[in-house]
């Protein structure tokens, strides 16, 4: 078999492993992570009612010296500014949903981010 197809099937095994145990309510939204070769995106969604509560991308961050600062610190300013966003609609906690992503990187940079403006995972 392809390498490549193996490599999704367990990406996608790992998927469903993940969103199996991960479930968002208006109390504790999911906070989903989604990585793209250029930006990082993050959403805290309400799966009770199906509905994205806020959202963030690195987009949004202003960064004067664009050469100068890595993926990686970026994830982690996105992390704070969720955190922000989260704090001013009321919510402390969420449930953190790396998708079918390892835990490293900017995967991780995020949550540490989030977890450093106050917001629990």
């Amino acid at each position: 078999m392809n390498s490549r197809k193996v490599l999704n099937k367990i990406r996608i095994r790992r998927q469903r492993r993940t969103r199996a145990k991960i479930f968002g309510t208006s109390e504790r939204p999911r906070l989903s992570v989604f990585r793209s070769n250029r930006y990082t995106y993050v959403q805290l969604i309400n799966d009770e009612e199906g509905k994205t509560i806020v959202s963030a991308s690195t987009k949004e961050l202003t960064i004067n010296d664009k050469q100068s600062i890595t993926k990686q610190k970026l994830a982690e300013q996105l992390g704070e500014l969720i955190a922000k966003k989260a704090a001013e609609k009321g919510i402390k906690k969420a449930v953190f949903d790396r998708s079918w992503y390892k835990y490293h990187g900017r995967i991780k940079a995020v949550a540490e981010g989030a977890r450093k403006e106050g917001l629990e995972l």
